[in-house]
């Protein structure tokens, strides 16, 4: 007995010591692969010297900028016309002067400041702060003087104010500032009012707004645009168009701040909680006589399950054009108001038997009005691919614009003078690549006008229209800044991101795009492959995918910059990929209906195809260990994911989720129509009716004030998982809204570290 004791200890021992090193190797690995991942979440921090503002100068083609880091800053001046670039300021006569002045030497190595004015046109002298004073430089003698007192810091009374703080995530609502500076349009007590940016006095103009009926100014239908525009003042400063909304009927979300001892509970009456086939908002506009004070309505005839974006004023302040779209989107208007007496006009009307564009809570489509005011150029997709028309205000149709199996974008700007539009185009060597396009006012000369590889974004053009500052950028190139005129000639590279701390501290390579069939085994579908800093080509790592999968957005970014998730999920030691299946964007109209009407339907085999062919040349790729993540739809599909193929996904994490197409009426009746005529689709893509069939491990992370997805989506499904008897998994985050892991702030770092941890326990990398 005691020799098999003496034995089995010794085997331990042995077994001990032979593990020891190896355990504690594995805990560096581990430890390094965490810091990699936390490094990835700000990885453009380690990605310096490519933005450029240009600064225009007084010949509408000249431009300063400044570069540098902020203790070495360069300014250069740029002269389009000669091709030249050169040092604005002399920086040792700069630093001299400045030093004599101050007593000591100003602060950093080159230009001591990054911000600067010049006095006047002729650009002799320029005004500058530094150390709470103010200067003026004279560039011809380098004289210096003092400037006004700087450490005077009076805001001006022109400065919009804010009317009302953006809740759970959403902007702030602002007064808007006439043109000429003199009058900010104000919302208070429900109503309309006028503040004097001379005097800072405020004059009531309505008093029938009525916050127990959420029937006032300012409208509500607008809350998730990007400038949450709710007034529009005329160009010569004597008219303003503004929103009267009435949310009589819409139904009510609850958020409670659960951190408050007494739970209080605020109501949400948004167009953006309308659930599918439930009451819309209506909305009404009115304009208002500034010298008069004098307030028409707008005849836009019944305005009760529209919805209505402002597109513009004529530069004579006569009319107003305004979109007008019907909440399936089958029908769209364009009219136009009379400035005096309110009535309207038909201007253009489109119709589809899907649905007509985007949806106008992202913005109308494209409406440039051009400055002789008897034209514009409008978007539509009405020959399968988005494309540019030229109209006559009266609604003729003077011609088509582009023609083609191509999207063109967004209008940049309009040169007049010399006949041209200039605007992003999906045209280039792969379907998303976006190069700069311009083509003729009269319908010809359509060009390519920059690489067509790569995203290029953002472009700046110079007051004259003469040139260009081109931004570019693809997933594999990091983005530099080309100086172009107007034709596409290239004059000169002005800037270059330098990512030498990104491929030596994070071991950065490029990510992989891919190109698989879709589960049809016909249409092309793109998307990108993230691997490791420390790949190893014979070893086997776990999948995640990185999912969206909504009818009105993409997920893969096909730019340099993206999103730093799936970039810092694979530092884990996971491959990770995106991709984009039938029924996004960006790809014409054909690609985008597939879905029309069967949301849930077709997306989930797309993406299983995807995996499949993806792994089936890359061995390294470990189909036993197949995990999925995304946030709002991506989030619902990451559920309906573990549900539709839970032979594939075995792990997912989904953050705030919706449980099924009823939730948001603005996000799914444009796609899926009206649930009283598509029972069927939306019965269909309900999550909580597949509830028994979850057998993977399931996270869910849900903040309780989002009003997005409301906490009540979390709770469907928590329920419908109970009583079908499946364990998941579930982390709610007090008083959050809808943005969840890309938050900053403490609920954001503890969401994305459960997210770490569970792909790490999970997945077992």
């Amino acid at each position: 007995m005691r020799h098999v004791l003496l034995t089995t200890l010794s085997f331990l021992l042995f077994v001990t010591a032979a593990m020891t090193p190896a355990t504690h190797a594995q805990q560096q690995e581990d430890a390094e692969r965490v810091a990699m991942y936390r490094h990835y979440l700000r990885y453009t921090s380690y990605v310096t010297g490519w933005y450029i503002e240009p600064n225009w100068l007084a010949d509408g083609n000249s431009f300063w900028y400044a570069s540098g880091a902020p203790d070495s800053i360069v300014i250069s001046r740029v002269d389009p016309v000669a091709n030249t670039e050169a040092d604005l300021f002399d920086v040792v006569r700069l630093r001299s002067v400045l030093a004599e002045e101050l007593g000591e030497d100003p602060p950093g190595k080159g230009v001591p400041f990054a911000q600067f004015h010049f006095v006047d046109d002729t650009e002799e002298a320029v005004r500058f702060a530094i150390e709470e004073r103010e200067f003026v430089l004279h560039l011809d003698t380098y004289a210096l003087t003092d400037g006004p007192d700087a450490t005077v810091d009076v805001a001006p009374l022109s400065t919009p104010q804010v009317l009302r703080q953006g809740a759970h995530g959403r902007p702030d609502i602002r007064e808007i500032l006439s043109p000429d500076g003199q009058w900010l349009a104000h919302l208070k007590e429900h109503d309309l009012w006028l503040r004097s940016a001379f005097d800072d006095d405020l004059e009531r103009i309505t008093s029938d707004g009525t916050p127990e009926h959420y029937w006032g100014y300012g409208g509500i239908t607008r809350a998730l645009e990007s400038e949450l525009a709710w007034a529009w003042w005329s160009p010569d400063n004597r008219k303003l168009l503004v929103r009267k909304g009435d949310s009589r009927g819409v139904r009510k979300i609850p958020i409670v701040d659960w951190l408050d001892p007494s739970a209080e509970i605020e109501w949400i009456q948004s167009v953006h909680n309308v659930e599918s086939g439930g009451t819309l908002p209506r909305e009404q506009l009115y304009i208002l006589d500034v010298s008069s004070r004098g307030l028409i309505g707008v005849d836009l005839g019944d305005t009760e399950n529209q919805y209505l974006a402002v597109l513009g004023w004529m530069p004579d302040a006569s009319e107003v054009f305004i979109a007008r779209v019907d909440r399936e989107y089958k029908q769209l208007d364009v009219v136009a108001a009379n400035a005096e007496a309110g009535d309207t006009r038909v201007v253009l009307s489109e119709t589809a038997e899907t649905f007509i564009g985007g949806p106008l809570w992202f913005g109308p489509p494209s409406f440039v009005l051009l400055e002789d005011g008897t034209r514009f150029i409008w978007s539509s997709q009405r020959d399968g691919w988005y494309h540019h028309y030229l109209y006559r205000t009266d609604g003729t149709l003077v011609r088509q614009l582009t023609a083609g199996s191509f999207i063109a974008g967004r209008v940049i700007t309009v040169d007049e003078a010399n006949g041209w539009v200039y605007f992003y185009c999906f045209a280039g060597e792969q379907p998303y690549d976006a190069p700069v396009c311009r083509v003729g006012l009269d319908g010809e000369g359509f060009t390519l006008i920059t690489d067509p590889v790569g995203r290029h974004w953002p472009v700046t053009f110079s007051p004259s229209a003469e040139f260009f500052l081109d931004t570019y950028s693809s997933v594999a190139v990091p983005p530099a800044v080309a100086l172009r005129s107007t034709d596409g000639t290239l004059l000169r590279t002005l800037a270059r991101a330098d990512v030498s701390r990104l491929e030596t501290e994070l071991r950065w390579q490029p990510p992989e795009p891919f190109v698989v069939k879709a589960s049809d085994g016909k249409t092309d579908l793109y998307g990108v492959l993230y691997k490791p800093y420390d790949f190893d080509s014979t070893k086997r790592y776990p999948v995640l995918e990185y999912i969206y999968g909504g009818p009105f957005a993409n997920n893969v970014s096909h730019a340099f910059y993206q999103s730093p998730l799936p970039l810092a999920w694979a530092q884990l030691g996971i491959i990770v990929f995106v991709v984009d299946g039938r029924g996004t964007p960006e790809r014409g109209k054909a690609f985008q209906d597939v879905t029309y009407g069967n949301v849930g339907r077709y997306e989930i085999p797309d993406h299983v195809a995807t995996l499949r062919q993806l792994a089936a040349d890359r061995p390294y790729m470990d189909l036993e260990r197949v995990g999925i993540i995304g946030s709002s739809f991506g989030g619902y599909f990451t559920t309906r994911a573990l549900l539709l193929a839970p032979e594939i996904y075995h792990v997912g994490i989904a953050v705030c989720p919706a449980a099924d197409l009823y939730v948001k009426a603005t996000v799914t009746e444009q796609y899926m129509g009206l649930p009283e005529n598509n029972r069927e689709g939306y019965e269909y893509a309900s999550n909580a009716d597949l509830a028994e069939r979850l057998s993977g491990r399931l996270l869910i992370i849900h903040g309780t004030s989002d009003v997005n997805a409301p906490i009540s989506e979390m709770m469907k499904m928590a329920d419908a998982f109970i009583q079908a008897g499946r364990p998941f998994d579930l982390i709610i985050l007090p008083n959050h809204d809808h943005q969840i892991l890309r938050a900053p702030g403490p609920q954001g770092e503890y969401a994305r570290e459960a997210v770490r941890r569970y792909l790490l326990e999970q997945l077992r990398p």
